[in-house]
């Protein structure tokens, strides 16, 4: 029983690990290497702290590892508790409120800071753009370089 906890705790710490450097503007993936990209300027109008949340799918968390983690976990600490049909419904219990902790703080870890960037165009147009942030990257004002690929969008500074 032991080895599940060990195990389940270190899944759940190895999720919280995830690489979100993805969602930065400084980051190419391995698709926008050696592409053509379309470069146009222009000028930040709003700035704005946003999340990411690293591990949604549609619209929807995954978050199987934190659930099950804390369901072992509440189950094991929920053994402890009484005896008999009053222990039963400690493990049950502690399994439900595992569960839905553990599903919480994976997502709450697998969030990353991000900025949300409204920037006019040089050519009229106005458009908003999420990336990860860099502390102090962006201000209102400020000339950005875009550089996209039809699909996705990096901001810099100019």
């Amino acid at each position: 029983m032991k080895k599940i906890i060990v195990l389940a705790c270190l899944a759940t710490l190895a999720a919280g690990c995830q690489n979100s450097d993805i969602y930065s503007g400084d980051v190419y993936t391995a698709d926008q290497a050696k592409q053509v990209q379309h470069v146009s300027y222009g000028t930040v109008l709003s700035v704005r702290p946003v999340k990411i949340q690293t591990n949604a799918s549609n619209g929807s968390s995954n978050n199987v590892v934190g659930s099950l983690a804390g369901a072992v976990l509440g189950g094991f600490i929920g053994n402890t508790i009484g005896g008999g049909t009053g222990n039963k419904l400690a493990i049950a219990g502690g399994a439900i409120g595992g569960a839905l902790v553990g599903g919480e703080i994976q997502d709450a870890a697998s969030q990353t800071n991000a900025v949300e960037l409204e920037i006019r165009q040089e050519s009229g147009s106005t458009i908003v753009l999420v990336q990860k942030a860099t502390a102090n990257q962006f201000q209102v004002g400020q000339q950005v370089r875009l550089v996209t690929n039809g699909k996705q969008i990096n901001a810099s500074p100019r």
